[in-house]
């Protein structure tokens, strides 16, 4: 397998990076297949596990942790902290006080004594950035974590956190980790860009649209039904316009994949390993039978005439639903912000 260095930190990762959402409640209950799915992952040479304290509420960590004893010191860990782990209005955010409260529970939950990638789940508009990479700084300097990344930001905010990190003395951000898809390609307009001027690895999440790629999503088929549409219906509710385009444009997919002899999800992954900013693409498998149909996908070269034909049915750029942006800024999702 060849390996990757992720941005200029040194550390060489595998082209796929395996996620762990689907590990727990939110996906597969069953840790005893979670744990052979991540060994046999490691088996098959990918050495880079992304997983986040919030999946399962800490259960895909556990399933992690249980999965890498006795092989944890060959693996680059990364996990994530921002999103509310219970009811206390201190239990979320990028807060000083709950990154190094939580950094010590994801700790725990992993079984490890370090973390190596540290990522900032999404931006926190009620905190001061440098407090946040305070926090952080002092988890590297303490030896909890070794690099600290973000995950989902704009990228005016993934600026200003090297800007402050330069300016302060902080430790900076090694990492983005942003949705990314033949779907999704609102990145490559700045992310992407901003990434690659100031060195950053490129880390992106659901290549296969959060399972619109993965071929099961097709016309004259049965939908099939997740917990991940009911947690986010304004992705994949097709009586949204948005949706019943995406729907469309994975048929014109399908067509192209077949001519060039792939099968849509290898199309689907080996289109954003082919954008030179991207170091690793998550792949997320639920089930052993999911992992072997993704497994291939990372030794898969598109050329150019197949990446033309990508091209010409999303533009690049763009993204079909503004929904699969992962994030949205407070000025869009609150009218009080952006009203005298």
């Amino acid at each position: 397998m060849e390996y990757r260095t992720l941005g200029r930190t040194g550390v060489k990762v595998s082209p796929l990076c395996l996620g762990a959402m689907m590990f727990g409640a939110w996906g597969n209950p069953d840790h005893d297949e979670g744990v052979a799915v991540i060994h046999a992952a490691l088996d098959a040479g990918i050495n880079f596990i992304d997983t986040a304290d919030v999946y399962s509420l800490g259960e895909s960590e556990q399933i992690v942790g249980q999965a890498l004893a006795g092989r944890r010191e060959h693996v680059v860990l990364a996990t994530k902290a921002h999103a509310a782990m219970g009811q206390d209005p201190n239990m979320t955010g990028n807060s000083r006080r709950w990154l190094v409260q939580e950094c010590e529970n994801s700790l725990r939950r992993l079984n490890t004594d370090y973390i190596d990638l540290y990522q900032i789940h999404r931006p926190d508009p009620s905190c001061d950035i440098d407090e946040t990479l305070g926090a952080l700084s002092d988890l590297i300097h303490d030896g909890k974590i070794r690099y600290a990344g973000s995950s989902t930001f704009p990228a005016h905010e993934i600026v200003e956190a090297q800007w402050v990190a330069e300016r302060r003395g902080r430790e900076r951000f090694v990492c983005e980790q942003p949705p990314y898809s033949m779907l999704a390609r609102g990145i490559e307009g700045d992310v992407l860009p901003v990434c690659q001027k100031y060195g950053l690895g490129v880390i992106p999440w659901s290549p296969l649209a959060g399972g619109w790629l993965s071929g099961k999503w097709r016309k004259g088929r049965e939908l099939p039904t997740s917990g991940r549409a009911a947690r986010v219906p304004q992705r994949f509710d097709l009586n949204v316009p948005e949706n019943q385009r995406k729907l469309d444009v994975v048929e014109e997919l399908a067509h192209v994949a077949e001519d060039a002899g792939v099968t849509l999800i290898e199309l689907a992954i080996g289109f954003v390993l082919a954008n030179p900013a991207v170091t690793s693409a998550i792949i997320g498998p639920r089930t052993m039978e999911q992992f072997k149909g993704q497994i291939d996908a990372g030794e898969v070269r598109l050329g150019d005439d197949v990446l033309d034909r990508i091209d010409a049915l999303v533009a690049p750029g763009t993204n079909l639903n503004s929904a699969d942006a992962g994030y949205s800024p407070p000025t869009l999702a609150q009218p009080r912000l952006r009203r005298r």
